[in-house]
């Protein structure tokens, strides 16, 4: 052990005594070893905070490698092989990118990012990365999205995608016209469904759900339904399912990639790893100029319960540090900061000689011997093979904690000139024929000079050693990644009277929709084989929308089962935490109950085995609090329910601006494969619930649903016969209220008009009705359950107008309103823009007013509310006869 590193602090009061010490310990290393020494560091730890010593181990370690040499293990693959298939794959990406952008300026890409993570990626292509077959259910990876350029470069040597594909980056609605497969900029399973398998192009979104679905693997193992474990199968081995993310250390910043890391060492998710490519640089400039990001990141790391894993200098400097007596090296690193150490990655070997081996005499004696060239070439430990299958083999061998490979690299590396290390290097899209001869030179690519400046695609003949060791790799590993499937079985969806018939035919019993779905969801728990797939999600509000009796049905989920008697342990609404509970209570954390939602809702093509989740909340907080995710989840076509509870700008009386809906339903028609509803009773809220569920789990459409929920009480009425198709498209007729002897008070101008009325406002809508009808007007009142729905039909119906189509298709609400007359009223608890929505799509000719609650929430009664912003019964009134 080299202890010249070893410093003895400045102000030590007894310098001797503290040798004595530190010879001590290096004796105890190096007499009864490694164990020992933790042993007995522990024991010190424990006594220093027994006496209160105010003292804690610091987090971070020396700026070197986690793994020793001498604990690397032998390197099992073919390096030069893989150098060599490293720096196509390097180049083609360029290529891809450049030439794009040579021909069409305006497309865009990253070079600089997959310049520095190329060889990240290619050591867990050819090692590491199982892909799903009839074998192995296959690992999770979740890859960088400024380098999917590398990604698609893999797939085009793989045979997966051909040049003409490659030409094509960026241009996904030119290429089926030229008979190519246009290449989306980021991973979209949306727009490439069999190839990419998780969205990672929003920063933050990929970390956050990388660890919820580890811990849905082991949600599914618990609960028995899918064995992702280690285990023998038929006397064969079967390796653990793992999840692998490989992302940015500026994407480290977001807060949903930092959220949820606690969880992941309190689930003690070993199955799961992350990659850091600490390139050291964000879009701007330096991720911590003034600081070291890998030391933060350490820290941070470490203080949640991960397994921290250091891969900082590649094979090259080992001699170096073999050479260094002083200690130089590791004092020089830690006074280093990291806008410096950028700066060192653009310079040539001559400049690092000077600034950096010619800061001391030490490390000018390290640097004797060295041509600039070869000081050029030293290696950070994420551009070296050998070093990153240490690290990913540690990693993997790692028990009872997530891990965390925190990969020091060159943003750009490679690039020379043009781009290593540059602040601009993340926009460098185009490089100029010198540069490219240079890079081609750097990674001795067999191109000529012309086939260089021309960005000629490169793909060695297919029976090249190169080409069957790439091919023999992912046989190994049971195939190609990414690829996205989507082979599951149906999931038979049981009749809607045996789960629902207390929801269709209530009677007048008064209930809330939020009570109505909480007893569906109960009985369809019931269910023999859709129960056991539903997964019901809470963010620690089960007991606000009255699911405590779901704790003793079915246990809410916890992998070390219940510890401790719980307080309320002899009440029929105990807290029950089980192994095999299927609640997953996922505490005060929106980003985690969505992300959790997202995991069980693309179930059926991670896994293989279709899941439903139900994801219950505050509205309030789904879309306006974590729209990007929800986002993210509709681009990886998930299917499942979003229900948005005690929702309605008027309907949460007294919680006020912060609680109080007024637009997730705006918002939600904004997302394509998002069919939103806002139901006013419960019989129209268990149909939408029932062709949910069979649209995703026996149609299998790629869908997901947005059900708002209220918990005011009110008569629930029986719904009318043959409405329940008319209720899944958006509307139907409710009820009309023919106008009663007025005794001559009645209005002169008119006697019809017709109401619209949708979720919490229905009520107030049918209150409006028989004012008029007591005034002397007819009223007929429809029920419009779903606005987005009504409004997606009309666009549709104008589109195949424009084309020319013939007939030209009538609107659906335009349908359902022909039999009505009068002046149109639109009444809802969200802002107008929801109903305005369909104004284009109404019968010609006819006055359309709409009401809604713009504006901030204010703590009041509901009465007074709906006073407040015009959509009580008065006012809708006020505004038929207007």
């Amino acid at each position: 052990m080299n202890t010249s590193s070893i410093h003895t602090p400045v102000g030590d009061a007894d310098p001797q005594e503290t040798a004595e010490w530190r010879d001590a310990f290096l004796a105890l290393v190096g007499t009864q070893g490694p164990e020992r020494a933790r042993h007995i560091l522990d024991g010190l730890v424990r006594l220093a905070h027994t006496a209160q010593i105010g003292w804690s181990p610091e987090l971070a370690t020396p700026y070197v490698n986690t793994i020793a040499v001498d604990q690397q293990g032998s390197f099992p693959g073919d390096l030069a092989i893989e150098e060599k298939l490293a720096s196509l794959m390097r180049w083609n990406a360029l290529a891809m990118v450049a030439k794009a952008n040579a021909e069409y300026g305006e497309l865009g890409g990253h070079i600089a990012s997959y310049a520095s993570a190329a060889d990240l990626f290619e050591v867990g292509f050819n090692h590491f990365f199982q892909a799903r077959n009839e074998n192995h259910g296959g690992d999770l990876v979740f890859f960088q999205p400024h380098s999917a350029p590398g990604v698609y470069a893999r797939a085009f040597l793989e045979g997966r995608l051909s040049e003409h594909d490659l030409a094509h980056y960026r241009q996904e609605i030119t290429a089926p016209l030229r008979g190519a497969r246009g290449l989306s900029s980021y991973p979209h399973p949306w727009l490439m469904p069999d190839f990419w398998q998780f969205p990672t192009g929003s920063m933050g979104i990929g970390p956050i759900s990388s660890i919820y679905h580890a811990r849905f693997m082991r949600y599914l193992t618990h609960r028995q339904l899918l064995d992702c474990t280690q285990r023998n199968e038929q006397g064969k081995p079967v390796a653990e399912r793992r999840v692998w993310g490989v992302f940015g250390d500026g994407e480290m910043d977001e807060p949903e990639s930092m959220s949820a890391l606690t969880l992941a060492s309190r689930e003690r998710l070993d199955n799961l790893v992350w990659v850091v490519n600490c390139n050291l640089q964000r879009l701007d400039g330096p991720v911590r100029g003034n600081g070291r990001i890998i030391d933060e990141l350490e820290k941070l790391f470490r203080g949640a319960g991960w397994n921290v894993i250091k891969l900082v200098w590649g094979s090259d400097w080992d001699g170096l540090f073999a050479r260094d007596l002083t200690g130089a090296l590791v004092q020089t690193f830690a006074n280093t900061v990291d806008g410096q150490m950028q700066t060192f990655a653009a310079k040539d070997g001559r400049f690092n000689r000077d600034n950096f081996f010619g800061q001391n005499v030490e490390l000018q004696r390290l640097a004797q011997g060295m041509t600039d060239e070869q000081i050029d070439r030293l290696k950070r430990g994420g551009h070296d093979i050998v070093k990153i299958h240490a690290a990913y083999s540690a990693a993997h061998q790692h028990r009872g904690q997530p891990t965390v490979i925190l990969a020091h690299t060159k943003k750009g590396y490679g690039m020379g000139q043009a781009g290593q290390g540059k602040m601009t290097t993340h926009s460098q899209k185009k490089l100029d024929e010198a540069a490219l001869i240079e890079y081609r030179n750097r990674f001795h690519l067999p191109l000529s000079d012309t086939q260089a400046a021309n960005l000629e695609f490169v793909k060695p003949a297919e029976d090249c050693a190169e080409m069957r060791y790439l091919h023999q790799q992912r046989q190994r590993l049971g195939g190609y990644l990414p690829r996205r499937q989507t082979d599951a079985a149906v999931v038979p969806v049981p009749a809607l009277a045996s789960y629902a018939a207390f929801a269709t035919a209530a009677a007048g019993k008064e209930m809330s929709t939020t009570m109505a779905f909480v007893r569906l969801l109960g009985n369809l728990l019931k269910d023999q084989e859709l129960g056991p797939r539903i997964v019901p999600i809470v963010a620690d509000e089960a007991r606000t929308f009255g699911m405590a009796n779901l704790f003793k049905q079915v246990g809410i989920y916890s992998s070390v089962g219940q510890r401790y008697e719980p307080e309320d342990i002899g009440s029929v609404l105990s807290y029950r935490e089980a192994l095999d509970g299927q609640i997953l209570e996922e505490g005060i954390s929106e980003a985690g109950a969505i992300a959790s939602w997202t995991a069980a809702a693309t179930s059926y093509s991670v896994h293989g085995l279709a899941m439903l989740p139900f994801y219950i909340y505050y509205s309030m907080f789904g879309f306006q609090r974590v729209g990007d995710a929800i986002w993210a989840a509709a681009d990886q076509r998930s299917r499942g329910f979003l229900l948005g509870a005690t929702s309605g700008r008027t309907t949460l009386g007294g919680e006020g601006l912060q609680h109080q809906d007024g637009s997730s339903h705006l918002v939600a028609a904004t997302i394509p494969n998002c069919k939103a509803y806002d139901p006013a009773f419960a019989g129209e809220m268990a149909v939408i619930i029932d062709h949910g569920m069979r649209e995703m789990l026996v149609e299998q459409k790629d869908v997901f649903y947005y059900v708002t929920l209220m918990n005011e009480n009110y008569a629930q009425p029986d719904l009318p016969d043959g409405a329940a198709a008319d209720v899944v498209r958006g509307c139907y007729k409710f009820a009309s209220c023919l106008r009663t002897s007025d005794g001559g008070q009645g209005p002169k101008s008119f006697k019809n008009v017709t109401l619209l009325g949708s979720g919490a406002i229905l009520t107030e809508v049918i209150k409006a009705a028989h004012l008029l009808a007591a005034q002397g007007v007819s009223v007929d009142v429809f029920s419009v359950t779903s606005w987005s729905e009504l409004a997606r039909d009309g666009r549709a119906c104008l589109q195949s107008q424009l084309a020319g189509e013939t007939p030209v298709p009538t609107p659906f609400i335009a349908q359902q309103l022909q039999g009505s007359t009068g002046p149109i009223i639109a009444a809802t608890d969200y802002v107008c823009a929801v109903p305005e929505s369909v104004r284009a799509y109404l019968p010609e000719g006819r006055r359309y007013v709409t009401l809604g609650t713009d504006g901030f929430g204010r703590s009041d009664t509901r009465a007074a509310l709906r006073s407040y912003f015009g959509v009580d019964a008065a006012h809708i009134v006020q505004a038929a006869l207007a």
